[in-house]
């Protein structure tokens, strides 16, 4: 495991998809101290000023490897339990599907897959001493909860956790890694609300996982319905 650190760059996915490209290998990562054009999903900004996480690594895909997207649930654990190391034990955390880890029921992190060629580009970001104010849904940081984690040391703990998930992803399959991301998300039952990318939305009750790491839902009228591709919401009582 490597890890560099830059001052500034545009975009940590952005610099290690041009590494990937020139060989880099698996295990590297990057970290830069402040970000200024950070990609989120489904083409949204990313914004990470100075003391924040910004990072991101390289999984070079192997023959008889688990689903190449199942990856983001190998990020999401190992993010999981790193942040459990910092935060105070009363304070409650839980991963959301897709990419989402919640802090006290608010948005405190996200995580990126982007694949060059045999390349997965895992980048991931962690409000650790500011977040943003969005219109569409409850922000939070870490320092908010009284964590003075730096982003240096939040990374060694992340880049240790993430090699032990990926190794048990290789070796296992995806379903510890599934069953560790289930324990570590909101209940069976949970009311989601899941904005797929044509625009259209669809409510039901979070019913778990596939095989695959998709997204169950429960309808009303009983039917399952699995999602690769949306954001989702938890719905308030």
């Amino acid at each position: 495991m490597t890890i560099r650190t830059v001052a500034e760059t545009g975009s940590t996915n952005a610099d290690m998809l041009l590494l990937a490209s020139r060989g880099a290998e698996e295990g590297l990562w990057l970290r830069a101290e402040r970000q200024t054009a950070g990609r989120g999903r489904m083409g949204r900004v990313w914004t990470a000023p100075p003391g924040n996480l910004s990072a991101s690594t390289i999984v070079r895909l192997r023959p008889g490897d688990p689903p190449p997207a199942s990856l983001a649930l190998v990020a999401a654990v190992a993010l999981y339990e790193a942040v459990r190391v910092f935060l105070p034990a009363e304070v409650p955390a839980q991963l959301k599907w897709p990419n989402d880890l919640l802090v006290d029921g608010a948005k405190a992190s996200g995580i990126l897959l982007e694949r060059g060629g045999d390349a997965v580009v895992i980048g991931i970001g962690v409000n650790l001493t500011h977040h943003p104010d969005l219109p569409d849904r409850a922000t939070t940081s870490l320092a908010a909860h009284g964590v003075a984690a730096d982003a240096a040391t939040t990374l060694d703990v992340l880049a240790e956790a993430f090699a032990r998930w990926l190794a048990r992803w290789r070796d296992q399959g995806i379903g510890i890694v599934r069953s560790a991301w289930l324990a570590a998300a909101h209940p069976i039952g949970t009311a989601l609300s899941a904005r797929l990318p044509d625009g259209s939305a669809i409510d039901g009750l979070f019913d778990g996982l596939d095989a695959d790491g998709a997204l169950i839902l429960r309808l009303a009228s009983g039917a399952r319905h699995v999602i690769h591709a949306a954001d989702v919401f938890v719905l308030k009582d």
